[in-house]
């Protein structure tokens, strides 16, 4: 039997707190009470491995973790779900408490971040993403000191640019290096151009999530592509935009057509947006 895609992911995991509260709070002093509040694992990386394990894709996450609690629990729950953790020394474990409104709106507050990694684990992570399929290469320190040794031909690289102006010059090496990118239309008034700039710069394929208007995808041969979001109860959008990612990765690997990959990619997304976690999978553990 042909041995199944592997994905390496290199990037964030963090323990978050998070805070649901009626609104975002006002700039002036006042009390507010938490409707709720819960903790969890965060991190775009995070969101992405656990998602890629649910889809049967065989999955490696190097992430900076500290030997504190909050890194423990993370790298427990995480390989439980079924996700290969590569764990690179960071002095502490990245931590967030994210504030919330029911209108998607989120505030968030960096309690710790890792520290920079070394060149010893920058190696680690460069062989992680040699032996691997495809790499998913996250904003972070890690992902741009990282794609300074990577070489592009040797492993296809993903890049998921979030809400990218066009013009920022700290997502410029991750677009460059990447043969498909990924935004969300939340910084752009015109997707299609946005995307259109992108391809200039190397990627073939960009794909915009649009929220609630579904998404679009542009190929560097001109051909355009949409899909409708898949209604669902919403509970939290946190991971969506990573599970999205993750169900057209791991439907491409497939072999499934641009159409056929938003489709799934929809349907993945839709996971995450029902659950007050990255992925559900993260209730039972």
């Amino acid at each position: 039997m042909p041995t199944p895609p592997s994905v390496t992911v290199c990037g964030p995991a963090s323990w978050n707190q998070l805070i649901l509260l009626d609104h975002l709070p006002e700039p002036v002093p006042h009390m507010q009470f938490a409707r709720r509040s819960w903790e969890t694992i965060g991190g775009t990386s995070a969101g992405k491995a656990l998602h890629l394990a649910d889809l049967g894709v065989k999955v490696r996450l190097c992430s900076p973790l500290g030997t504190d609690t909050e890194g423990q629990r993370i790298r427990s729950a995480l390989t439980a779900a079924g996700v290969a953790v590569e764990r690179l020394t960071s002095e502490q474990t990245e931590r967030h408490v994210n504030l919330m409104s029911d209108d998607g709106k989120r505030v968030s507050l960096y309690l710790a971040v890792p520290s920079t990694p070394s060149e010893h684990e920058l190696s680690v992570a460069a062989e992680a993403v040699a032996a691997a399929d495809v790499a998913i290469i996250d904003l972070s320190e890690l992902g741009t000191l990282l794609l300074q040794r990577l070489d592009p031909q040797q492993t296809p690289i993903w890049a998921d640019l979030h809400d990218y102006d066009g013009s920022s010059e700290f997502h410029e090496p991750f677009l460059r290096a990447a043969t498909t990118v990924f935004m969300s239309d939340d910084s752009t008034e015109d997707p299609w151009e946005l995307m259109r700039a992108c391809l200039e710069r190397g990627p073939r394929l960009a794909v915009c999530t649009r929220g609630a208007e579904g998404a679009i995808a542009l190929e560097a041969s001109g051909a355009r592509h949409e899909v409708s979001a898949v209604p669902a109860h919403v509970v939290d959008t946190n991971g969506a935009g990573d599970a999205f990612m993750t169900g057209f990765l791991a439907a491409t690997l497939r072999g499934a057509t641009v159409d056929d990959a938003l489709k799934a990619a929809a349907a993945q997304a839709r996971i995450a947006i029902e659950s007050e976690h990255l992925h559900p999978v993260l209730t039972s553990l």
